[in-house]
């Protein structure tokens, strides 16, 4: 019986994806993993099929969507990177993957546009979640339709999606206050920055955050979620009014993007290193900002990860019936500080 790539994905401990991108010699992969996936090809005699894999595409009318929400953050250009990639890779396999970008959070849109995938006949679909009862209905009638729906970055617990890609948000929440507590001088004062209030991972990231630091620092002084929107201006207005309230501000907390116009306003009003910053996302203004001391610490989620591995989990499950290993498939939490950026 011929080796299948799924074999040697399970004897090397990786995805089916990165064996496939290993010995096809495209795509990102380090380079010790894809010598080690290439000698295990090697040791259990695979060879490729592609007439065989040709053939089998015929029989299979796989077409998966991918919706990414806030696309005009920093951040989310690196997940349409991943999605990118994968289209690529399983577009030579014979699927087909559209990608539809919506600048802001929009649960309308991103309902609409699932609508319109499903009119076209398309049997799998991936998308950036918000936390709203309609969009919840749409998933679960499309799933109970046929069509296998997968969240990431933010998610739509509770639902019957297949599996959730992205961060664990809490827990990047409560990092990001340990870090926070260690910096920061007695009775001091914070604010907690945030996206959007319908964003799961967003809300996840406040919530964990103000439950940490409640907890480890009992005196610090929280001034609650204020909302930018994943708008940097709106972030600086945010920074402007809270200092000029408050001119004992300590610290402040991003859960969501907004850190520019954060670090803008810290930088003008000479509060640079007074006033600790942590960050999420690992974009080049944040880099900019964390290396000339602005932002004390930045939490990375992978963004890549996030855009590949959905279009990876759906041709999975649409060619071969297979079903996500876990409901929910975790990004590493990565910090990053001005000493090993």
């Amino acid at each position: 019986m011929a080796v299948t790539l799924q074999q040697i994905a399970d004897k090397a401990g990786v995805s089916r994806g990165t064996v496939d991108r290993a010995l096809k010699e495209r795509g990102r992969i380090n380079p010790e993993v894809a010598a080690k996936i290439r000698k295990i090809a090697d040791e259990m005699g695979y060879q490729p099929n592609r007439a065989g894999r040709a053939l089998a595409m015929a029989k299979h009318s796989i077409k998966i969507g991918i919706i990414i929400q806030s696309m005009e953050t920093p951040f989310m250009q690196g997940v349409l990177e991943g999605a990118k990639d994968a289209k690529q890779e399983v577009e030579r396999l014979g699927a087909t993957v559209t990608i539809r970008k919506i600048s802001e959070l929009d649960s309308d849109k991103v309902i609409a546009a699932m609508h319109k995938m499903k009119g076209a006949g398309y049997n799998g679909i991936g998308l950036v979640a918000s936390d709203e009862e309609k969009l919840a209905d749409t998933i679960d009638q499309f799933t109970e339709e046929g069509i296998s729906v997968v969240t990431f970055n933010s998610d739509a617990a509770g639902t019957k999606r297949m599996c959730f890609i992205g961060q664990n948000a809490g827990q990047s929440g409560r990092t990001a206050a340990g870090l926070m507590a260690e910096i920061l001088p007695d009775n001091a004062v914070v604010q907690v920055i945030s996206g959007y209030a319908s964003n799961q991972s967003h809300k996840e990231r406040a919530e964990g955050f103000i439950n940490e630091l409640n907890y480890c620092r009992p005196d610090v002084k929280l001034l609650g979620i204020r909302y930018a929107y994943d708008n940097d201006r709106a972030a600086a207005e945010i920074t402007q009014e809270v200092l000029k309230e408050h001119k004992e501000l300590n610290g402040i907390y991003l859960a969501a993007s907004g850190a520019k116009g954060v670090c803008q306003v810290i930088g003008e009003k000479g509060l640079k290193g007074s006033v600790k910053v942590i960050s999420n996302d690992i974009t080049d203004s944040n880099i900019e900002s964390l290396k000339n001391g602005t932002i004390q610490f930045i939490l990375g989620q992978d963004a890549y990860s996030q855009g590949y591995r959905p279009v990876m989990v759906l041709f999975d499950k649409l060619f071969d019936g297979k079903d996500p290993e876990e409901e929910y498939q975790y990004t590493e939490i990565v910090i990053k500080t001005k000493y090993n950026i």
